[in-house]
């Protein structure tokens, strides 16, 4: 994401949304230091000057480091309402919901996710969706998402990992 990003979303002014694209590049740099608290302030100085979908996105994602995960999905809701084309915060939803133990629930979420029309990673999804059938014991739909994603993604450790664990369990 880029500040091309913040400068074509929804209405405002060109400084309001240049202010939040500068409190979500601090936001960002505290939240991969580790410095969760600071994050979660600058998050919510970059949605107050200007909201986008990306910021509540990832203001529920450091939620989640958080371990506060009711209140990383409402994040995602508000992200959905300000952006329903935006993919990440569907596919950070049924995450969310796998952590919970919410498998049945976390499928539309990744189902979502996939018909995203704005997502630069769509691999993701099929991922997380081969995670859940593989914990219900459905190997065949687990193999298959995890495949997708491959095939989305040729590069993707995280799938080439959970499909070659897979074949090898079944074989």
């Amino acid at each position: 994401m880029d500040i091309q990003d913040f400068l074509i979303q929804g209405e405002g002014s060109i400084e309001d949304k240049k202010e939040a694209w500068n409190y979500f590049q601090k936001a960002y740099e505290h939240q991969m230091k580790g410095e969760l608290e600071e994050a979660v302030n600058m998050y919510k100085r970059s949605i107050e000057s200007h909201p986008t979908a990306e910021a509540y996105t990832f203001l529920g994602w450091t939620y989640s480091f958080m371990g506060r995960l009711d209140e990383a999905i409402e994040e995602c809701h508000r992200a959905i309402e300000v952006d329903p084309d935006f993919g990440n915060p569907y596919n950070d939803i049924g995450a969310y919901l796998i952590e919970k133990g919410q498998f049945d629930e976390a499928i539309p979420w990744f189902e979502r996710a996939m018909k995203a029309n704005r997502y630069e990673s769509p691999a993701f999804p099929h991922l997380n969706l081969g995670r859940v059938y593989e914990r219900k014991g459905q190997w065949d739909q687990a193999l298959e998402s995890y495949k997708k994603a491959l095939a989305l993604n040729p590069n993707y450790a995280l799938a080439k990992r959970a499909l070659g664990r897979l074949v090898s369990m079944l074989n």
